[in-house]
């Protein structure tokens, strides 16, 4: 009987299993719709490959695309890029967090502690509340950006613009990189807004909350009972802050005086510009000037800061803020020859630093192999502008300086795979590869000894 037991038992998904699978089986569904023939102004729906990759970027909260979607795409179109894009913004938590608290009594130790390193908690009765405030937060940051965005977008472009609000607040604080202004310049993104500093800081702050994550955002609505910010918070929102001011001093200081991105602005929308590719460079994937006439410095400056990128359960990428702390404060700990991980007076469990590192390697590992991939696809192109777009697919950041649309079929799957991968997290996708139980594993194995460094 308990053989049998045994059996169905190993049938069951694990939680990152299904994550996985989910995220797989939304993409397919917008596959599916965006191929409708009311889905594009000709009447023709896009074509089957087109699809797939506009609903691997939408669902992946990406934003590389083939198409403009003001352009290509009528209203009913628009309307299904954005409910992708919603879906693949909120979903990393909220489908996390269900499928673990409906698998919780059956799959044991092994889903929860997959919960723990996935959401961050340290029960199970903080399960639904978070799932409760992720819902309320994105919905009502959404809703207050929309309102704002209409203030400027309605007297621009009448009805239209409250449809232009809703899209690009949601685009926004998903960090998704869609925009539906293509209309006034193809492909423009948000350049035709470089000197409206009201519309930037609304779009900026929808980012910069999207971003930060949900773990943060609760625990700051707890602060008024605990009266105190846990470690993850206070590491994200010192990073945040210091990674938004570096990157604007690097903008300012290497496109300055570049005449075909900041070096033709005026002062104020130098610094608007500036401030805008700062917050947008790490997760969101807008821009505000032409990307690809960026000089190469500042390329390797922003793959830097799309590497990064935001904060872990948002709707951003990137290795995450946090794991990019402890490996930082690492590195200083093995300086000043200590034994552990430092951050703010706490020491830092080294299963965390040891994940930090291996999310590290993974992404390292993702991107040189892909960069290699595209470099094969496009020989004429230069390694620069092709790392900038492997590192833009996996992070998933959507920026671009134009290499996507070169691509043949092969170079676009390799993005394709990027953006999933960098979705769903390059460690849960091997967790769910490998469906054997190591938490029962007892053996005590003796320490080996090797040179390092």
């Amino acid at each position: 009987m308990n053989s049998i037991s045994n059996k169905k038992e190993k049938k069951h998904l694990s939680p990152s299993s299904t994550i996985v699978l989910s995220f797989a089986a939304i993409i397919l569904v917008g596959t599916f719709l965006l191929t409708l023939p009311f889905i594009t102004r000709d009447g023709k729906g896009l074509s089957l490959f087109t699809a797939f990759f506009t609903a691997v970027s939408s669902v992946c909260v990406c934003g590389l695309t083939l198409i403009d979607p003001a352009v290509t795409l009528t209203a009913a179109g628009q309307a299904v890029l954005l409910l992708l894009i919603e879906l693949g913004g909120i979903s990393f938590v909220t489908i996390a967090t269900f499928f673990i608290f409906v698998f919780k009594k059956r799959s044991g130790l092994k889903n929860l502690r997959l919960a723990q390193e996935y959401t961050n908690i340290d029960t199970f009765s903080q399960v639904k509340p978070l799932v409760r405030t992720i819902i309320i937060i994105t919905f009502s940051c959404q809703l207050v950006g929309a309102i704002l965005l209409s203030f400027r977008f309605v007297p621009l472009y009448g009805l239209k613009g409250f449809w232009l609000s809703v899209f690009t607040s949601v685009s926004a604080y998903c960090n998704a990189g869609f925009d539906l202004f293509g209309f006034q310049k193809e492909f423009g993104s948000l350049s035709s807004f470089n000197g409206d500093g009201y519309v930037l800081t609304v779009i900026m702050l929808l980012i910069i909350v999207g971003s930060l994550g949900f773990f943060v955002f609760h625990d700051i609505i707890e602060y008024r009972k605990n009266k105190r910010l846990t470690l993850h918070s206070k590491i994200t929102l010192i990073f945040s802050l210091s990674l938004i001011v570096i990157g604007f001093l690097g903008f300012l200081i290497f496109e300055g005086s570049n005449e075909k991105t900041l070096g033709s602005l005026s002062a104020y929308e130098k610094f608007w510009a500036a401030m805008f590719q700062s917050v947008t460079a790490r997760s969101a994937g807008f821009s505000s000037v032409d990307l690809s006439q960026m000089r190469e410095i500042s390329k390797l400056f922003m793959i830097f800061l799309m590497f990064v990128g935001a904060g872990s359960g948002s709707t951003g990428g990137g290795i995450k803020i946090s794991t990019f702390a402890v490996l930082i404060m690492t590195v200083f700990s093995v300086i000043k020859n200590r034994n552990e991980t430092v951050i703010l007076g706490k020491r830092i469990d080294k299963r965390i630093v040891a994940k930090s590192v291996s999310i590290m390697f993974l992404f390292m590992s993702i991107v040189f192999v892909s960069t290699g991939l595209l470099i094969i696809d496009l020989p004429n192109g230069t390694v620069i502008n092709i790392l900038f777009e492997a590192v833009s697919a996996l992070a998933p950041t959507g920026a671009t300086v134009g290499i996507t649309s070169q691509l043949g079929p092969f170079g676009l799957s390799v993005i394709m795979i990027s953006m999933f991968l960098g979705r769903v997290g390059p460690v849960c996708f091997m967790v769910s590869l490998n469906s054997k139980d190591k938490t029962q594993n007892k053996e005590i194995l003796p320490e080996g000894r090797i040179m390092v460094g």
